[in-house]
């Protein structure tokens, strides 16, 4: 009999257990994960900003994965590809014939100084729960301190994650104001971005209209302002500070530091598969999501790690390992984008839908279309009674 082996209980590695488990296959199917829950990490952004539970956003991985699926909940160490073997931090090895990876994502600090250590990163329910517990206690200060740099938050980056992190803190900030006591007027929202234009992988009306309604509510973009260094309460470009008492750090990911402390051939813990999705000189092993490095055949650059992508890699990844039990030829890799959604608020956002022809939207229907694409996506990891749960 044998062993297929999947690393990570996220979008990629829920969604190829599930198709595996229902291949019928005479194998034993083993899911690794270093949390007993999956969470939908496209969320994590409300849950620092207190828009959200835990309960939200999280299920039960054992309660929905198929019986015929062994879980193991503990947290890979080191992979050693040349003995087809898997360490674990609290278990023994696991052997495999066939390893799914998918191991999910970090924070990237692009070696600028301070960043580890003074901003706070939105990767997971952990830190998601910190950068939330950090800023309500600066605002709870207030009161007492009467210091101004407790009501400034510093965001870095303006990738998604920024983005819709500085929508749901916008939409919830006169709650908080309420409820702590402290002035409006006193408040400061700076996004820091090295690049020139936000929100590029819009359209210019799509992305001019997301900074003029996050403008609006408080949020004062700063386009072309590198980051050099980042203190404890500051952010520095050059010799301008940025000040503020809570410094949110999403200037983007990286791949897991396992891939790069087991030796792969990587950049950024992310590896170049082959157009199956396999490693080179490695067809049992199958890299997925934010690990894998995937080109697009049309122009040669990488795909954006996405959780759509990463389901799809997934329906191949499980297909391709069937295919190998069977003896039979794997299949490429394609990918057909169904479009990209960014939130600016629980009631508002911009969209470009591929579905029924090309959509442009804004506003609650972009926001709309954002709640229906995070439903599917629980739809597809888990089942309808997981995604009515989650409402």
């Amino acid at each position: 009999m044998k062993k297929i082996v999947v690393l990570g209980g996220g979008y990629a590695g829920m969604r190829a257990i599930k198709k595996l488990a229902h291949a019928k296959l005479d194998a034993e199917i083993v899911l690794v994960n270093k949390n007993p829950y999956h969470y939908e990490s496209t969320q994590l952004h409300q849950l620092a900003a207190g828009t959200r539970e835990v309960s939200d956003i999280t299920f039960d991985v054992r309660q929905v994965v198929p019986k015929n699926v062994k879980v193991i909940i503990d947290e890979v160490t080191h992979i050693d590809q040349k003995a087809n073997r898997v360490d674990l931090k609290n278990g023994g090895p696991i052997n495999y014939d066939y390893l799914v990876n998918c191991l999910g994502f970090e924070s990237e600090t692009f070696g600028i100084k301070g960043a580890e250590e003074n901003g706070l990163s939105i990767v997971d329910v952990n830190t998601a729960e910190a950068a939330r517990d950090h800023l309500e206690a600066a605002f709870k200060r207030y009161r007492t301190s009467h210091d101004e740099n407790d009501l400034h938050v510093v965001v870095c980056g303006a990738g998604f994650t920024s983005i819709e992190y500085l929508g749901e803190l916008a939409f919830r900030l006169p709650r908080l104001a309420k409820e702590y006591g402290f002035p409006m007027d006193k408040v400061r929202l700076d996004c820091i971005e090295a690049a020139p234009r936000i929100l590029p992988m819009f359209d210019q009306k799509l992305s001019n209209w997301g900074v003029r309604y996050l403008e609006k509510r408080g949020v004062v973009f700063h386009t072309n302002t590198p980051i050099t260094e980042v203190t404890p309460n500051a952010v520095m470009s050059n010799d301008t500070a940025y000040t503020a008492n809570t410094i949110i750090w999403t200037t983007g990911v990286k791949g897991s530091h396992i891939i790069g402390d087991s030796d792969y051939d990587q950049k950024r813990n992310r590896v170049v598969v082959k157009d199956d999705l396999s490693i080179e000189g490695h067809p049992e092993e199958f890299l997925i999501g934010d690990v894998s490095a995937v080109p697009n055949p049309n122009n040669g650059r990488l795909y954006p790690t996405t959780a759509q992508i990463s389901i799809a890699q997934a329906d191949t990844a499980a297909a391709n390992v069937v295919a190998s039990i069977n003896g039979q030829p794997t299949r490429k890799f394609v990918f057909k984008p169904l479009g990209t959604v960014c939130s600016l608020g629980p009631n508002a956002g911009i969209a470009m839908v591929e579905v029924f022809g090309h959509w442009k939207l804004k506003g609650v229907l972009a926001a709309i279309a954002k709640v229906f694409i995070a439903d599917e996506a629980v739809l597809k990891l888990a089942n309808l009674k997981t995604m009515l749960e989650s409402k």
